[in-house]
This record gives C-alpha cells, sequence and structure tokens, in this order.
C-alpha cells in the first residue's frame, strides 16, 4: 500500500477545482485505491475509492455534467490525496475506516452505531442465567441475536420464562436464595436455587430454550405433548398440568410471530427510503426463521446523495462492528455489490449473500421495510418542522437572533452534597441528541456541601475550557447557541460571571425558575441584566422549554442515582491489587462479607481459590493497614 501525497499544481501555483483535479492525472495509474478531496484548509471534503484511480479522478476533471452536489464539491476541491491498495476490496475496507475517522461533509455518513442487544446462554454454569447481553463476547456461551432493541430482547426473554421456566437472577441472588422468589410461584422459573429441578432436567430445558431460538419450535411442541401424555397415562396429573401450560405458552408465542417469513432462515432486510435530500434506511432482523424487530437509521446523504450511493456507505458502515447474517438483503441496487459482498464474507468468515429481490416473499419483505421506512420518515420530517417552529418561538421569546441550532440545558443533583453530579443535555432541530449528552462527577474543589453556586461553576469551567481547547474558532458544531440554567436572578447572575471569566460571554443564557408556588406553568425567565418574564400559561413555546428542562432533571436524577448505587454497593476489597472481579467472588462466598475477610489470618486466606500466599499477605495488611 503506498501513500502518494503531492503539490497542489505541477508549477507551483494555486490551482482549484477542475484544473486541481486535472493536474493529478498526470501522476495517477489504473491501481485501484483511495482518493481525498481537500479544501483550501486542508478540511477533508470527500473520501472515495476507485477499482481504477485514474479512470475515477478524470470524472471529476469533466468542467460538466456533474450533480449540484458534486459539482459544489469541485470547486471547493484545493488538493488531493491518494492511498494505492493491492485489491479492490482493501480499497473499500480503506474507504470505510477513513470516512469512520474523518467524516467528511461530503459522504454519507451513519451517525447511529450502538451496538445490538443479544441473548446469552453462558456454558459456566450447572444452572445457567437467560439474560440480555450487549457489548463484547467475553463470557462462553451461546448467543441469540442481534435483536433490534432492547424492547424486543425483553419481550423474548419474558416469552422464554413463560415456557422454559430458565432463572434470569444473577449468579450472587442465586447462591443466595433459601426459598423460592416469585417468578416460581408464577410458573416463569423451575427454582434450581433450592433444589427444586435436577440440573440434569435444568439441562434439558436449556437445550430446548437453544433449539427454540434456533427456529426449530415445532419440534419442541411436538416433544413436550408427548410428555404431557405419558404423564397423563402414568396419572401424574400435576406435572401434565404444567406441561400443558407450557404448551400453550408456546403457542401464544408461535401466534405472536405470525409475522415469521416461511423462506427466509437469516437475514437483515434492508430498504432504503430517500425524500427532499432527508433518508431513512429501515432494517429488519431475521433469525432462525423469526423476526427479531426491526430498526430505523438516518444517516447523513452528504449533501444530496442518490439511493445507491447511500446505501453503499450504510453497508459499509453499518456492518463496520457487527456480524453480517448469511443474507442482506436490500431494496437498491447498489454500484460495487460483488465488492461489497465480498468484503460482508471477510468479515463473517464465511459467505455472504447480498441480494435485491424482485418477486416472491424476499421482495415482500423489501416492500415492508420500505413502507416502514416512508412511514418513519414522513413522522421525522413532520417532527423536526415541528421542532423547527419550536425553536423560532424559542428565538423570538427569548429575543435571539436566530432560531438556536444546539441548546444546552444544565441540571444538578445530589443528596445534601453527597453524591454530586452535574447534567448537560443537548438538543437542536431534530430534538433531544442523547449522544451528546455529558455527565460530571463534582470533583468538589473548593465546593461545599450543597453550594449548586459551586457545582454550575465548576460544569460550565470543565465544559468550556475543554471547548475552547478542542475549538477555539468555534467552527464546529459542538458549541451551543443557547444555555438553558435550571435556577433563578442568583444562579444567571453566578453563570454570566463565569462566562465571562471564561471569555465566551457572547452565547445567550436563560434561567428557567419554577415562580410562584413552584407551580409548572408559572415558570419565570431570567437573562441577564434584564427584569423576569413569564410565558402565558397555554404557549407552544413554554411547555417545549419546560420538557427540556424536565429531560435535564431526569438525566441529572438517573446519573446521580447510578452514582449513590455505586458507593453503596462498594467494597474494601475494590481497591485490592491483584483481586479483580473473580478473586473478590471467590473472598465473598468463602467468608460472607468484607469484614469477614478482613478479619481472616494469612492461613485462612490462603485457603481461598486463587490467593496466593503473596497475594494473601497484600490483602491482609490492605484490610489492616492503620
Amino acid at each position: 500500500m503506498t501513500d502518494q501525497i503531492t503539490s497542489q499544481g505541477a508549477d507551483g501555483s494555486e490551482l482549484r477545482g477542475h484544473a486541481c483535479i486535472a493536474d493529478y492525472l498526470k501522476r495517477l495509474d489504473a491501481s485501484p485505491g483511495v482518493y481525498r478531496m481537500l479544501n483550501d484548509k486542508s478540511e477533508v471534503l470527500y473520501v472515495g475509492k476507485a477499482r481504477n484511480l485514474r479512470a475515477r479522478v478524470s470524472n471529476y476533471a469533466r468542467p460538466a455534467g456533474h450533480s449540484g452536489r458534486i459539482a459544489r464539491m469541485i470547486s471547493e476541491t484545493a488538493s488531493m490525496m491518494f492511498l494505492t491498495t493491492r485489491t479492490e476490496t482493501e480499497a473499500l475496507l480503506l474507504e470505510q475506516n477513513l470516512i469512520k475517522q474523518l467524516k467528511p461533509r461530503y459522504n454519507v455518513l451513519l451517525r447511529d452505531d450502538k451496538s445490538f442487544p443479544y441473548i446469552l446462554l453462558p456454558k459456566d454454569h450447572a444452572y445457567p442465567q437467560l439474560r440480555k447481553h450487549r457489548g463484547r463476547r467475553a463470557v462462553k456461551g451461546a448467543y441469540f441475536g442481534p435483536f433490534a432493541s432492547a424492547g424486543a430482547v425483553n419481550r423474548t426473554l419474558n416469552q422464554l420464562q413463560r415456557v422454559f421456566l430458565l432463572r434470569n437472577c444473577t449468579d450472587s441472588v442465586f447462591n443466595a436464595r433459601t426459598r423460592p422468589c416469585l417468578l416460581y410461584q408464577i410458573k416463569r422459573c423451575s427454582a434450581p436455587c433450592v433444589g427444586y429441578i435436577s440440573e440434569q432436567d435444568y439441562a434439558g430445558l436449556v437445550a430446548d430454550a437453544e433449539r427454540f431460538l434456533s427456529g426449530k419450535s415445532t419440534k419442541i411442541q411436538a416433544q413436550l405433548a408427548e410428555e404431557m401424555q405419558a404423564a397423563s397415562d402414568a396419572m401424574e396429573f400435576e406435572r401434565a398440568a404444567a406441561l400443558r401450560d407450557r404448551i400453550r405458552a408456546l403457542t401464544h408465542v408461535q401466534q405472536s410471530q405470525g409475522i415469521n417469513p416461511r423462506t427466509v432462515t437469516e437475514a437483515d432486510v434492508i430498504a432504503l427510503h430517500l425524500d427532499k435530500g432527508q433518508a431513512c434506511v429501515q432494517v429488519f432482523f431475521i433469525r432462525a426463521g423469526q423476526s427479531w424487530g426491526n430498526r430505523d437509521f438516518y444517516p447523513a446523504t452528504g449533501a444530496g446523495a442518490e439511493e445507491p450511493e447511500i446505501l453503499e456507505a450504510f453497508l459499509g458502515q453499518f456492518y463496520d462492528s457487527k456480524e453480517p447474517p448469511r443474507q442482506v438483503i436490500i431494496s437498491h441496487d447498489i454500484e460495487n455489490a460483488d465488492l461489497m459482498a465480498q468484503l460482508l464474507s471477510d468479515r463473517a468468515g464465511r459467505r455472504v449473500e447480498l441480494l435485491v429481490p424482485r418477486r416472491g416473499e424476499k421482495a415482500e419483505l423489501v416492500e415492508n421495510a420500505a413502507r416502514n421506512a416512508r412511514e418513519a420518515l414522513a413522522m421525522r420530517m413532520a417532527s423536526t418542522a415541528a421542532q423547527g417552529r419550536m425553536l423560532e418561538g424559542l428565538a423570538e421569546a427569548f429575543g435571539l437572533d436566530a432560531p438556536p441550532a444546539r441548546i444546552e440545558v444544565y441540571d444538578n443533583s445530589h443528596i445534601q452534597g453527597t453524591d454530586a453530579v452535574g447534567a448537560m443535555i443537548v438538543a437542536g432541530r431534530d430534538g433531544f441528541i442523547k449522544s451528546q449528552y455529558r455527565k460530571f462527577n463534582i470533583r468538589g474543589d473548593g465546593v461545599t456541601a450543597g453550594d449548586d453556586f459551586g457545582m454550575m461553576k465548576e460544569v460550565l469551567n470543565r465544559r468550556f475550557e475543554r471547548l475552547l481547547k478542542e475549538d477555539p474558532d468555534r467552527e464546529g458544531e459542538t458549541w451551543p447557541d443557547l444555555l438553558l440554567i435550571d435556577g433563578g436572578a442568583g444562579q444567571i447572575s453566578a453563570v454570566a460571571s463565569i462566562m465571562a471569566d471564561l471569555g465566551v460571554d457572547d452565547i445567550p443564557v436563560v434561567g428557567v425558575a419554577k415562580g410562584i408556588d413552584r407551580d409548572a406553568g408559572k415558570e419565570e425567565f431570567h437573562r441577564p441584566g434584564s427584569r423576569p418574564f413569564a410565558l402565558r400559561h397555554n404557549d407552544p413555546v413554554l411547555y417545549f422549554v419546560q420538557r427540556l428542562r424536565d429531560e435535564a432533571h431526569r438525566f441529572a436524577i438517573g446519573t446521580h442515582r447510578a452514582k449513590r448505587a455505586k458507593a453503596v454497593s462498594a467494597s474494601p476489597l475494590d481497591d485490592i491489587p491483584g483481586v479483580g472481579p473473580g478473586r473478590k467472588r471467590a473472598l465473598l462466598a468463602h467468608f460472607g462479607s468484607a469484614k469477614a475477610v478482613a478479619r481472616a489470618g494469612l492461613a485462612d486466606l490462603q485457603a481461598v481459590d486463587g490467593i496466593s500466599e503473596a497475594l494473601a499477605q497484600v490483602i491482609h495488611d490492605h484490610l489492616n493497614a492503620r
């Protein structure tokens, strides 16, 4: 792989647009590779791949025949960079990596890149816990998914509990039980914690659950029917009734999954709808012949890309960190279908088919996904239009020069100064931007317990000192156009002073005070140097501000509760060097509590699995330090 970086022009003169691109053609060959187009500030405008770099770049050198988007991009181009690769597939992979890293303005960008949840059946316990899993597959076990959302996983887990009676409690709860919990009483668990089922019989339930998640529910139902008949013949009527209830639960599950495809066992169905420069991509997940939910995505379209380019970019970025299924069924043909299929196959370690069906059940699945994409985009565009009107009303109410593109709302949460946290939420034309939310653990330097002013000062200092360091020229999209603070005149005066000290006193700041009797609807708004004012009781802008404030309050309270819960569950064993989660569990299981560990002698500590003589000395010294 060779990196080629050349000057702007052969004679050293400043070349732009078509002339600049044409000059590069003299030094390009027919190798596959990746090219970058840069403006006069060396900012990357676009990253593209090519089977033949010279042929691809020559298209941009033509003075006419381009779409408005491409023409604008060419006019801004002041230099180019090239990376040659050995194969076309390498070029495609490199292109996706660079797009993800550089986020160029004219490329299609997938902004939502969250991991998807799975169902996990661990293999490291005699009575495995059925649970939801996200992230790296560090636990040995069987993974089933992906599911479109946590809700889809929870619904499936609920169904599996009713049918297979597998436990969902943690190992610590399981080990501490002395009698069955409520789930056993309502026939959602077989109570392995108290020995109501043998290890062999529980393993049979686990095997049935795995078969169900692999799409073999019909065989399970037939097997249960045989067992029920045998129990009835043997006059074991209580067991027969329990089996009958499980069959009914399984039948209900099958009926609720009536939308499952008949001929597709493992696929992602991906459909794109484009309207007025905005795109929605709908993904349906089909695994083991079952529909495991759907999810919509709204990629940035690179200032006006067409369907094939958007869909190809989406596929490359969507499967960057996700394992592709055996079939990827899409709604539009893409330019490099063969390369994309090869790339997906390489990532999966097996063959992956890329299909654009024209008829049959697969085409019906695509049409269903396309209809969902169309409806979801229409609702989003309507919501965005309404949000735009709210921002315009907000600008008018608060005397802003223009509707704010980014609003940051701040709030603090604590109990008498303990476990204090600050919270920031962000909203814009697309509503709440949850990926931009931030939490601040109050460090407390110079902050006394319950000092809300001091807490707000620390949060704003940390927030804007970082902004000034990362983007001093305010060219990015992370600078706010409006700050909303939960508080009245005193809070706003303090915030104005903080912002002036930071040198960013040109950002409008508005305080939202509860008003008379602290009733919703009687809020007062405060601005530095101005008299407080209120909005009429039924003003939509007032409701909009209330939603912003309530969301900030919800996020702050949730962050505070999580911090408090972590503090409550903290253990003296957490800070001992060499004692990780496994050894901590072993010590607590052996002695029963951290206090008992602290009272233990060296010989007793060494009796615990995984605790060597040297580590026992470290533990003893740490817990008995004076």
